[in-house]
């Protein structure tokens, strides 16, 4: 509010700003409220010893979603509390136990120790401080002569060249685990200690003057070394000359070239800020660039703005009692955030005097903190809750899906992407053919490597770099493999082997091909480079290539045609229920697991989809994952039930493929329960893939639906659905399909810098008023040299005919 906090609600502990208390107050009847302030201490700058520091009273707003780091040495902050009773706005402040009953005094002691989702999100809280190790003061060395080279790591005993760790009692140079960072092993230097109980090791490729990763493997976790230095020494490792790089060498070993990071953040040329509406920097959460670089996307459509920042007061009208838990509230505040201009303001002409008379630069404190919708928008996935580094095309459509879920008025935005695709798929023996249709968001182009147009260049470079490992000398300039879009164009449009293909027309398993085509074209088409892929020994790797990706797109060649004169088609026989005798014997196909990973679906669904399905194929899988993705253990790993549960998960899975997958009968008693309809349960059921909770919010969101359930919905209380009101007013949902031409120009791309999704840095590229612009979360400037060629999705909208 103007003044400055948050009134909390003591019988619901929601809380509300100033404009809405009152409304709260005489809907609800609630007269005890907690009114909670934050007051701002910023200190002067260049001030020393006694002088007084500057005091203002903070927005809530600006203090907790605008990038004021109130952890920094500029800032300091008190915070107040007072009890309010209403009507007459009676104000008592806390803490206060002679005055107030002892229930009252228990809550507000509840509420002012609570935490917010800003406190559980706080970055510094993500990590625990690291404590030094029980072994480091009494570490024994061995005299046994290893020095350790700069460059040329392998494990001793597997040859991995990842994942590296030295141990510092004998120098041994062996193989970890996989992490989630992407970087994986054997385990050789966990075997290494429990053989011979040597209980630190360090992080090749993260020796630095600063320090280094080390971990101990007695304690079981991360820790400090304070003798870092010196028991790195004893192996020939001068730390003062270490400096980490993306490989793990040092920078005297290796040419001067310009790397992927520098390239895409485009280091090393001068960009201008941008300042205004539009230009709104998002501050990283801690690897949270991936939502930052996906949300400047999505904002920059003009559907998106329409239905959520244009729609503002409607959905702030119309927000449930709690609207930390409303997804069109939250999307609406962070538009309204990113569009609004108010949080990018250039610095002030005295301020830049300042910095330039005292010859420094001090940032501005401009952006947003999206804190309250990473919350939200993540609460209950396993992996976007996490402080980890995510896939960006896999946050992309985790989000249309919670834009389908919670519809806003009657444009819906995500229609925009919304496709339909002709799947083709021909049994090569019998010759007869299966037409098919789903529902897609992203074009996947795969990368035809074989098509590079530099092929000499990059046998010469392998050659080198061998050589160069081989003679522990440093590797070589880096070459880029140079790919034609038009291959991948043209990978995408080849038959494809469908592996374990079932043949209705055999009854048995043969060999298929499959075909895919666009049977509609969206307004807005998201291209997605398949870049990430499994080596050999199962860890993710990254595809460094340049596409020259096309300004201008034209795809039409590639709508589907349906069913040719002279084609026969396979019979609609669905494939037979697989349960084995022994579950825990069942071998999984691992072919159909990394085809499945590839896609950007969790490894550990992956192989949950292959294991329930029966081991037939890829395509049946799939299908499998599209019914469960919503499951709050989707991304777990795989537990092997027991006999009698095994039907029941085969018979589930065939469900979403063909056969009637009627939700379960308990489920449907406890909406029956409520006073709803069979016939609106089951279909609310369906809709949702038997979620329960999410089948509640879509008969609420389905107001059109209830006639049938006319008693029950009068008595629910229908403020509980976001913007139900609004539906109800608008009526239809609009069209589904938004078909038309498929000439489409580019107007955004997100670009991926690291080896691997869960590690690395997002940054996106956006064309605004003719001009292309860089969001590196809270950096907004004007593009030099925008790296079209190296990104990973593309967003092109379509060309009016």
């Amino acid at each position: 509010d103007s003044e400055g906090g948050l009134y909390v609600c003591m019988n619901t502990f929601l809380g509300f700003g100033r404009e809405h208390i009152e409304r709260h107050y005489r809907k609800t009847g609630q007269c005890v409220y907690v009114h909670l302030k934050r007051r701002v201490i910023e200190k002067v700058p260049g001030a020393s010893g006694g002088a007084l520091p500057k005091r203002r009273s903070a927005k809530l707003f600006l203090d907790l979603e605008t990038n004021g780091d109130l952890n920094s040495d500029d800032f300091e902050y008190e915070d107040e509390a007072k009890l309010v009773i209403f009507p007459d706005h009676y104000e008592i402040s806390l803490p206060n136990i002679e005055e107030l009953p002892a229930l009252v005094t228990i809550a507000c002691d509840a509420l002012l120790s609570a935490k917010s989702p800003y406190r559980k999100q706080d970055p510094d809280s993500w990590e625990e401080e690291l404590q030094a190790s029980k072994h480091a003061k009494t570490l024994v060395q061995l005299d046994n002569g290893v020095r350790i080279p700069p460059s040329g790591w392998k494990c001793s005993k597997c040859d991995l060249r990842e994942n590296l760790w030295l141990n510092l009692t004998d120098g041994s140079v062996l193989c970890g685990k996989w992490f989630f960072d992407g970087s994986g092993g054997n385990g050789h230097a966990v075997e290494h200690y429990k053989e011979m109980g040597y209980p630190l090791a360090v992080k090749l490729g993260t020796i630095t003057p600063d320090g280094a990763d080390v971990y101990s493997f007695d304690e079981e976790e991360p820790v400090l070394d304070p003798h870092i230095a010196k028991h790195l020494a004893h192996f020939g490792i001068d730390m003062l000359q270490m400096q980490v790089t993306e490989n793990g060498l040092t920078d005297n070993d290796i040419k001067p070239r310009i790397s992927e990071w520098e390239v895409i953040q485009e280091a090393g040329v001068k960009l201008k800020p941008m300042y205004g509406p539009g230009y709104t920097g998002m501050k990283n959460l801690g690897n949270s660039c991936y939502l930052n670089a996906v949300m400047q996307a999505i904002f920059s459509i003009p559907e998106f703005q329409r239905a959520y920042v244009g729609n503002l007061p409607r959905i702030f009208d119309y927000s449930p009692l709690d609207p930390t838990q409303d997804f069109n509230t939250q999307m609406a505040k962070l538009g309204h955030g990113l569009l609004s201009g108010q949080y990018s303001k250039p610095p002030m002409k005295s301020e830049l005097i300042e910095q330039v008379m005292k010859e420094e630069h001090k940032p501005q404190h401009n952006g947003i903190s999206p804190r309250m919708f990473k919350a939200f928008i993540s609460k209950g996935h396993a992996e976007f809750s996490s402080n980890r580094q995510q896939d960006a095309q896999e946050f992309f459509l985790h989000l249309i899906n919670l834009v389908e879920r919670s519809p806003v008025g009657s444009e819906n935005p995500s229609d925009v992407f919304r496709f339909l695709v002709e799947e083709r798929t021909q049994c090569c023996q019998s010759r007869k053919v299966r037409y098919t249709e789903r529902v897609d968001y992203i074009m996947q182009l795969p990368v035809a490597m074989e098509a590079a147009t530099n092929k000499d260049e990059l046998i010469a470079y392998e050659l080198k770099r061998r050589e160069a490992e081989a003679a522990r000398r440093p590797p070589p300039e880096f070459v880029r493999a140079n790919i034609p879009f038009s291959a991948c164009l043209q990978a995408f449009s080849e038959p494809n082997n469908v592996e374990d293909f079932w043949s209705s027309a055999l009854q048995a398993k043969s060999a298929g091909v499959k075909t895919s085509r666009f049977a509609s074209f969206p307004e807005y088409l998201v291209v997605q480079i398949k870049k990430f892929t499994f080596g050999l020994d199962w860890i993710p790797k990254k595809l460094d290539v340049s596409i020259d990706m096309p300004d201008f797109l034209d795809i039409n060649h590639l709508r589907a045609r349906g069913l040719q004169p002279g084609e026969e088609e396979l019979p609609d026989i669905a494939p037979p229920i697989v349960i084995p005798e022994d579950p825990k014997a069942l071998d999984i196909d691992e072919s159909s697991v990394m085809q499945l990973a590839e896609m950007g679906f969790p490894l550990e669904a992956c192989r949950k989809a292959v294991y329930y399905t029966g081991n037939l194929g890829a395509e049946v899988a799939f299908n499998w994952i599209i019914a469960h993705m919503e499951e709050p253990d989707f991304a777990e790993p795989l537990v092997v039930p027991a006999f009698g549960e095994v039907a029941s998960s085969a018979a589930a899975a065939f469900g979403a493929v063909g056969l009637d997958n009627q939700p379960p009968e308990e489920m449907v008693a406890i909406i029956i329960s409520m006073g709803f309809q069979r016939i609106l349960a089951i279909q609310a059921l369906k809709a949702t893939n038997n979620n329960l909770e999410h089948a509640l919010e879509w008969i609420f969101s389905h107001p059109e639906l209830k006639e049938e359930s006319e008693p029950a919905l009068d008595v629910m209380d229908m403020e509980n659905n976001a913007n139900a009101n609004i539906l109800a007013e608008t009526g239809s949902e609009g069209p589904r399909i938004k078909d038309g031409s498929g000439r489409y120009e580019l107007f955004g791309f997100i670009s991926h810098m690291g080896t691997s999704t869960m590690s690395g840095h997002y940054v996106c590229h956006l064309k605004k008023e003719g001009r292309w612009v860089i969001y590196n979360d809270l950096r907004v400037c004007a593009s030099e040299r925008p790296p079209k060629d190296l990104g990973y999705m593309y967003f092109y909208h379509r060309i009016p005919s």
